[in-house]
């Protein structure tokens, strides 16, 4: 699905998140949306989804955000960066989210366990109950279940840990190579191995537009090496 954004703004209130974002990502590709906290990411996203209004022009497939969101939204697969505190049990999310999708309930079962999570264990579980980490790997589990055109992942390994990142990773791999993929992270390792794209927001505008090597290479961490002097004469504090 290529994402086609036309000097896209968007203002709560006074406050301006989004300012003439301009961005064509073709069909396929793999991009990391990135940049620090309140420079509009997560708007960003939101309305890729559908979530909020804006000002300017979105297409996703050559479809209209504003005029064709239900033919839209049978082809994206979302996972927000806060998981909602529903109330139903997960077996009911679980039931409820396959049903409209139209697809089996044994498949995200099957994305769930991928991640090391036994959605039959916990399926009289309220959803909001569980931990962070466990929500998260339920709506990864709904999302990758679903074989969607355009995935769009929010900060979708903050609350999981070593383990559970490395597990998505993998799961990740078996995403369908057509897809076009729009994952927001603070983790460089992530950006190295998952995309072949980046995009940088800086305070609502896009500061970089382009490959992921190029944007990794003037990013490069510095080493520190440090000397010790313990032992040497006179020592310290001596």
């Amino acid at each position: 699905m290529r994402i086609e954004v036309e000097q896209v703004g968007k203002r709560f209130g006074r406050q301006r998140a989004l300012a003439g974002v301009t961005l064509d990502i073709p069909a396929g590709a793999r991009v990391a949306l990135v940049g620090p906290n309140g420079s509009g990411k997560s708007t960003l996203l939101k309305i890729l989804v559908g979530l909020l209004g804006f000002e300017g022009r979105v297409r996703l497939g050559g479809l209209d955000r504003r005029s064709d969101g239900p033919a839209i939204a049978s082809r994206l697969a979302y996972v927000p960066q806060v998981a909602p505190l529903a109330a139903a049990t997960v077996g009911d999310l679980v039931r409820a989210v396959a049903g409209v999708r139209g697809i089996d309930a044994r498949r995200v079962a099957d994305r769930a366990a991928g991640m090391e999570l036994d959605l039959a264990a916990i399926g009289r579980k309220s959803f909001r109950a569980l931990s962070g980490g466990m929500r998260q790997k339920v709506l990864l589990a709904l999302a990758l279940a679903v074989d969607a055109s355009l995935y769009v992942l929010d900060e979708p390994t903050a609350s999981l840990d070593a383990r559970g990142r490395a597990a998505f990773l993998r799961l990740y791999r078996t995403i369908a190579p057509s897809a076009t993929l729009v994952l927001c992270s603070h983790r460089l390792e992530e950006i190295r191995s998952l995309v072949d794209h980046v995009v940088l927001l800086e305070e609502g505008r896009v500061a970089f537009d382009g490959g992921a090597a190029s944007f990794l290479a003037g990013r490069t961490p510095s080493i520190v090496e440090l000397l010790s002097l313990e032992g040497a004469a006179g020592g310290l504090g001596a």
